[in-house]
């Protein structure tokens, strides 16, 4: 394990006392709710800016339990990273890809990756975050690897049949399709505040749309297919 470069200073993990423990008997509903103001905090403020105090106040917690539950401030930052892409791993994992022809698979697996990333632009903060930190809190991770090997393994088997099909042409990386979809997905968000600024006609008060979702779509079938239209 790699040590932490920006390594946040840690509270004693101290059991909560019994007036603090009084308020809830349900550890795990306790820990979904930190991490999700957890989760606003530090893709508002970053790791150095975000303040645990913050995160106690904005929930029906302490700060001695939320060191009790996630042991540093640190610690919680990983445990936000992980639980964001469980969460988009999971919810990918019930698109039924493989109920769908190949073309069809890609295309909703595009349109989801699409609509998570407009939806939830906290995520895409937390990834331009922690890449501001070169990766080394989400190395430190004893899952996320497995996690995100899922979503190429689906990559894969779409692609696989869509070459033995003759929709795909042969020869691609699955892991390069990935990262293309990710690419158009994550810039549609990440550069619209900018975008919107350098050309205000494409600006959009609520939610992003630097690049429209069907174009996306057409981008990336056209990058793997032979000759297909969206």
């Amino acid at each position: 394990m790699n040590q932490l470069v920006h390594s946040a200073k840690s509270t004693p993990a101290e059991a909560p006392t019994a007036r603090e423990a009084g308020r809830t008997n349900d550890p795990a509903r306790t820990m979904a709710e930190i991490l999700q103001v957890a989760t606003h905090e530090f893709a508002d403020k970053g790791l150095s800016g975000a303040r645990i105090d913050a995160i106690a106040a904005a929930t029906r917690t302490s700060k001695r339990m939320i060191y009790y539950y996630f042991g540093s401030k640190d610690s919680l930052y990983l445990a936000v990273l992980e639980e964001a892409y469980r969460r988009m791993r999971t919810i990918e994992s019930d698109l039924h890809l493989d109920d769908l022809a190949p073309v069809a698979a890609l295309k909703r697996l595009v349109e989801f990756t699409y609509d998570h990333h407009r939806d939830n632009e906290d995520f895409i903060r937390l990834v331009m975050n922690e890449n501001i930190q070169r990766g080394d809190y989400l190395r430190q991770s004893s899952n996320i690897q497995e996690l995100n090997s899922n979503a190429i393994r689906s990559v894969q088997a779409v692609y696989d049949r869509g070459v033995v099909q003759g929709d795909f042409r042969p020869g691609l990386d699955p892991v390069d399709i990935h990262s293309a979809i990710s690419a158009f997905t994550f810039f549609n968000v990440s550069n619209r505040h900018t975008f919107g600024v350098i050309f205000q006609d494409r600006n959009s008060p609520d939610k992003a749309n630097t690049l429209k979702r069907e174009h996306v779509v057409e981008l990336i079938l056209r990058f793997v297919s032979h000759s297909i239209s969206a």
